[in-house]
């Protein structure tokens, strides 16, 4: 049984020069961080090419939309829930659905991807996105509306599944910079998304249905792109197996694997986190006594703030990782004890302090493919962490809105936030640590011999 502990080893004793790649100088060439194959690509080479660049470009398009279906809803929810007459289960109901498309598109992406192909499978993802979107916008019910919404949230969530495998199949070498590339898009269409529907909504072309609509433009453009890339691989091809495990890796063997654990509970707090500020922040700031508008805008500078640490954190030497979490979830933590001592009067602070410690997520993504040798690997992986990450993130929202409606106030709300603070920090540390998925499958493998 083949062993990855020595590569390992001496890994670690050459100093990386940056967080995802090991440029040897000798050659000028890229080498994978496991010392695997070289991809026989200098650095200038891959830069100019067009493929690559239009490949960043669709990354940048792609996560551009991915919580725009989300984020645009919160900015019009009392519109919404007046419209319908919807009650508080409904709307919790609402605000968790999207984690709960998002854990079930985990489960099914990887037996997709394998029958359609990667490529194929995200068009596919877009086009199902944009229908979605469009439709919901015309519900004339609410039970009809959240249909529909579950079609558009549907898309994103197979998209969102897909692209750390895309990102290790096309950038082997540079998992954490192009990562950053749809996580620092991703937080911009969140922010564009929270901070402009209700204005866009408020222009009298169809109030809050028009301003959900209009998001519909996005897969569109991001589409595009990837079709014109055509890619070579459109699926991972057998050449990306690891020649130590030899086949795809069974979700039985990766819920076993302590690397995946910690990697599935990092990702699924800060997933909690998030979709409970996005959902939840604008009507808690409102129940403050501060302007919906402002409340709104609040909450995009929550998501804008996250951009550069996102890129800061995709750049940093990963023997820091670790140092990042701590630092990171003590911005969480603070941004928590404000909102619980002083949440009116230092509102942008604790927003703001809440945005710094939401650039984890990008870390959260990059992990999955740091963390495994090979794409087939990452997208076992990525199918795993983000299924039953996002399925028990999906648990978040739904109770900081009952734990609101219980206590008839925020604080039961707000421990709910510093619980989730407490597992990103110890399971983010655990995350951090070098080592890979793979060889807990082959120790496993062995010690089941």
């Amino acid at each position: 049984m083949a062993d990855f502990r020595y590569s390992v080893s001496e890994y670690q004793k050459i100093p990386p020069l940056n967080p995802v790649s090991l440029v040897c100088m000798k050659n000028n060439t890229h080498r994978l961080p496991d010392g695997g194959a070289d991809t026989t690509k200098t650095s200038e080479h891959s830069t100019r090419n067009p493929q690559t660049v239009l490949l960043t470009i669709a990354l940048f398009l792609t996560g551009f939309g991915l919580r725009t279906a989300v984020a645009s809803v919160g900015s019009v929810l009392g519109d919404i829930q007046d419209e319908f007459a919807a009650g508080a289960t409904g709307i919790s109901f609402l605000t968790t659905l999207p984690v709960l498309c998002f854990a079930a598109a985990g489960i099914a992406v990887p037996v997709l991807a394998r029958k359609m192909g990667l490529h194929r499978s995200l068009l596919m993802a877009l086009a199902v996105s944009v229908v979605g979107l469009l439709s919901r916008a015309v519900a004339s019910s609410f039970a009809l509306f959240l249909v529909l919404s579950t079609l558009a949230l549907a898309g994103a969530a197979v998209a969102n599944v897909l692209l750390p495998s895309l990102v290790k199949t096309h950038f082997p070498d540079r998992v954490g910079t192009k990562t950053s590339v749809y996580v620092v898009a991703l937080s911009l269409g969140t922010m564009a998304s929270a901070g402009l529907t209700a204005p866009i909504s408020s222009l009298g072309f169809g109030g809050w249905r028009w301003g959900l609509a209009a998001w519909a433009v996005l897969p569109v453009v991001a589409a595009i792109p990837w079709m014109v890339a055509r890619p070579r691989r459109t699926s991972p091809a057998p050449v990306m197996k690891s020649s130590a495990l030899g086949d795809r890796p069974s979700m039985v063997e990766l819920v076993k694997s302590r690397t995946v654990l910690a990697l599935t509970l990092f990702f699924g707090s800060l997933s909690a986190l998030a979709y409970i500020a996005f959902g939840w922040f604008a009507l808690y700031l409102t129940d403050l006594g501060i302007n919906s508008h402002v409340a709104g805008t609040m909450v995009a500078v929550l998501a804008g703030v996250s951009m550069p640490v996102s890129v800061v954190v995709s750049r940093i030497n990963p023997r820091y990782y670790r140092a990042a979490v701590i630092v990171l979830s003590c911005c969480f933590a603070a941004s928590l004890v404000g909102l619980a001592l002083a949440p009116a009067s230092g509102a942008w602070i604790w927003m703001i302090l809440f945005g710094i410690g939401n650039g984890l997520f990008s870390l959260s993504l990059a992990l999955i493919g740091l963390r495994a040798r090979t794409p087939e690997t990452t997208a076992a992986a990525s199918g795993v962490v983000q299924g039953i990450g996002y399925l028990a993130a999906g648990a978040g929202p739904i109770l900081f809105g009952l734990l609101n409606a219980w206590t008839d106030g925020w604080t039961g709300s707000l421990v709910l936030l510093f619980v989730l603070v407490g597992i990103t920090l110890l399971s983010g540390v655990s995350a951090a640590r070098h080592r890979f998925i793979d060889d807990d499958l082959l120790n496993s493998r062995s010690a089941g011999e």
